[in-house]
């Protein structure tokens, strides 16, 4: 596979620089052996915290080095800092017993350094499949169908981490979640709704009425797509690395897989959901959202007979999400021009909502 396929990272913006100076000055104290300056650049993707490359030159071994180092957003002091640190802390942990997740190098709270906590880690050299594969690439569709099922055995690998063994069990509040997660959401949709979205009233009192008892405690991920995944630049059907586990906590493991199929966008679903893919789910050879379910539960061993709760909710979170962005747009607190029509997917998504309701024949809980 062509090295050009590999993921890269950009220039880095002014608005988003930092001391170079200062960390290559902490990091060398971290790292045995380690020197000369990195040259930083930076990845675009994800919305939350920076994710910047520090390129150091040959090191003794005659080899050169690259790290991936995460931080906050400029202004995002003590939350960030917070996230930082337990982001890392996860990471650490989860690395001897889920082998997908990057190696920890280092993690700094010093904010001396560079104005806010950060960590460092390994950099995965790797294929990310985003909203389209990189330009040139080409999958088969018995390629495609592989890497799918690949992406989701990661996650079914993942439920299966027995997170006591892994000192993980202050990573959430455990039994309840189903409950915790609809409340959550809908109050957050309550302080989020501006004139022009819809009020879910339906769809809430159906998540309410019809919540199941968690069905088991595991390790979720909470974010969990393709455009997440590493892939083997050699055999892109291989998957190498996980990323993104600001979300991560304790929970059920089918609200984490309704969350991540609220993403899953098909070749045959319509233009609105089209039109907003961020992973390549829609070639030829892809399972579809069913085939997903279906295969999820039999290696889970689980009943998918509730499924219709869980893709109402990951769908209701995914209209809670936009319209949290929406509402900063909405009130002029951001004039990203991406953000203007994201009422448009929250009023879309109502209507998914609802005509899963209708269909749906599930029983209110208790009953």
């Amino acid at each position: 596979m062509s090295k050009e396929y590999i993921d890269q990272a950009k220039a880095l913006r002014d608005s988003d620089s930092f001391n170079v100076e200062a960390l290559n000055a902490w990091l060398q104290q971290q790292v045995d052996g380690l020197s000369g300056t990195p040259e930083v650049r930076q990845f675009s993707g994800g919305a939350s915290n920076l994710t910047y490359q520090l390129s150091y030159p040959a090191q003794a071994d005659g080899k050169p080095v690259d790290y991936i180092m995460r931080r906050p957003p400029s202004g995002h002091k003590a939350a960030g800092a917070h996230d930082m640190k337990r982001e890392y802390n996860v990471m650490a942990s989860l690395k001897p017993v889920y082998p997908y997740v990057p190696q920890m190098i280092a993690m700094c709270d010093d904010q001396s350094v560079i104005g806010s906590d950060f960590y460092v880690m390994e950099r995965l050299v790797g294929i990310i499949p985003r909203g389209n594969l990189p330009k040139g690439m080409q999958l088969s569709a018995e390629q495609a169908r592989d890497l799918c099922i690949s992406t989701f055995d990661k996650l079914i690998d993942l439920h299966q981490v027995d997170y006591k063994a892994a000192g993980l069990d202050s990573l959430g509040k455990g039994e309840g979640y189903v409950q915790r997660q609809v409340e959550g959401w809908t109050k957050r949709y309550g302080k989020s709704k501006t004139w022009n979205v819809p009020s879910f009233k339906k769809t809430i009192k159906w998540l309410q009425e019809h919540q199941p008892n968690d069905v088991a405690t595991c390790i979720i991920h909470n974010d969990f797509r393709m455009d997440n995944v590493v892939l083997n630049p050699d055999n892109p059907g291989e998957i190498i690395g996980v990323l993104d586990w600001e979300m991560a906590t304790l929970g059920d493991p089918l609200m984490d897989l309704g969350g991540a199929l609220a993403y899953w966008i098909q070749a045959d679903d319509d233009f609105v959901m089209r039109s907003v893919r961020r992973q390549p789910s829609h070639l030829l050879g892809m399972l579809t959202r069913n085939e997903i379910v279906e295969h999820y539960c039999q290696r889970m061993n689980l009943d998918k007979a509730m499924w219709p709760f869980y893709e109402v909710f990951g769908l209701f979170r995914l209209a809670v999400i936009a319209q949290q962005i929406y509402y900063r747009y909405h009130h002029k607190q951001t004039d990203n021009p991406a953000f203007k029509n994201f009422w448009i997917m929250v009023n879309y998504l109502n209507w998914r909502c609802n005509r899963i309701i209708k269909r749906s024949q599930l029983p209110k809980a208790g009953h």
